[in-house]
């Protein structure tokens, strides 16, 4: 894209330039004149350090290093490049170094920097006022770090890597500063690339979303692999049914019957628990898995008459397995001291399973 002067009887032309060709340096331009005016590509950030690079004692720096009115770091990093060579690189190393930074260690460092700028103000009060804070708390301080890259272009590659990065939960913005010429003036064009802004605000919600949900889904496997461990404890003191087996981190486990294809299987959902016989011989089987269920079913009042109570008899005839089926109320969801009352049930409703279609599946055992 190019920028145009309106003038009164066309539409002008701006060339574009690069920063070396207009003598336009790094460090010394670019690096100052964001320190100043840091808000032109990271708006509501206070910059408490330049060239900072305390970690190593190597050249590696850190260009800029803000603070934004969330509490969180933001570190800045500057290429006058043309395809911004590997700066997200540089800008991941650099934010994974600063992101144990305490609150007093903020303080010290932006003090430093007040120093050599030659600047009196009260670090301390400083860094607080920006951040409405009447006293430090450091439970909110550098919870995240955030990275902006500005350069006067970026590579496919550069950009592809950061759009990746961003949908794996780090923060990292593409700033692009492209510069024009126009006599003796240098003019910039300061475009956010990445995330396009447009999309900034579906992009963090579909982030926070996402985030919500890997997160739910691992305290989920937790929970439930915590209650299959007390399950199994609790049942092999009953029964060797399910001796073999450890506890998962899904919502079901079970064993064979002795039969190809049959299963008893404990299964809990948040506020469910479920013990059945599964019923599924494998690809191709659902006539023989619905032929073994109705024989089953032939001999229901036998079966639950023994079995002390009701069944609940799934056939499932839009799906290839079948299953036999006995639900309570209770599940992993449950208030953590519900749970032995809940193992129990479950436990004495598999036994009573198990011995009830014992003689049936020993029957379809011994008929092939």
């Amino acid at each position: 894209m190019a920028i145009y002067e309106i003038t009164a009887d066309s539409l002008r032309e701006l060339k574009e330039t690069s920063y070396a060709k207009a003598g336009v340096k790094e460090r010394n331009d670019l690096q100052r004149l964001l320190r100043m005016q840091v808000e032109v590509i990271s708006p509501d950030t206070l910059v408490i350090a330049e060239e900072f690079g305390e970690w190593t004692e190597g050249s590696r720096r850190i260009d800029l290093l803000g603070v934004d009115k969330d509490a969180n770091l933001v570190v800045i990093e500057l290429k006058r490049t043309d395809d911004g060579g590997h700066m997200e690189l540089q800008a991941i190393r650099y934010a994974a170094m600063v992101s144990a930074m305490t609150f007093d260690r903020a303080v010290e460092v932006f003090s430093g920097y007040l120093n050599k700028i030659s600047s009196t103000t009260d670090a301390r009060e400083a860094l607080l006022e920006h951040l409405d804070w009447s006293e430090p708390d450091e439970d909110r301080f550098a919870q995240d770090v955030r990275i902006i890259l500005a350069s006067a272009e970026f590579s496919r590659e550069l950009t592809t890597a950061v759009l990746w990065l961003n949908e794996r939960d780090l923060d990292i913005r593409c700033m692009r500063m492209k510069p024009y010429q126009d006599g003796e003036k240098i003019l910039i064009d300061v475009q956010q690339i990445v995330p396009l802004p447009e999309a900034s605000a579906y992009t963090v919600q579909v982030r926070e979303k996402e985030r919500r949900e890997r997160k739910d889904r691992a305290e989920r496997y937790s929970i439930r692999k915590r209650f299959w461990s007390k399950l199994l404890e609790y049942a092999n003191t009953q029964t060797d049914l399910h001796s073999n087996i450890s506890p998962s981190e899904y919502h079901w486990i079970g064993t064979g019957s002795g039969v190809r294809g049959l299963a008893y299987t404990y299964k809990v959902t948040q506020h469910t628990s479920i013990v059945d016989l599964y019923i599924d011989r494998g690809a191709g089987c659902k006539a023989e898995n619905k032929k073994i269920f109705d024989t089953l079913y032939s001999h229901k009042d036998q079966i639950e008459a023994v079995f002390g109570g009701p069944l609940e008899w799934r056939r499932l005839d839009g799906s290839k397995a079948s299953r036999i089926v006995i639900e309570f109320p209770g599940g992993y969801r449950d208030d953590e001291s519900e749970w032995q009352a809940i193992i129990e049930k479950m436990v004495d409703a598999m036994i009573r399973l198990e011995k009830t279609f014992s003689p049936f599946i020993a029957q379809l055992k011994a008929g092939g």
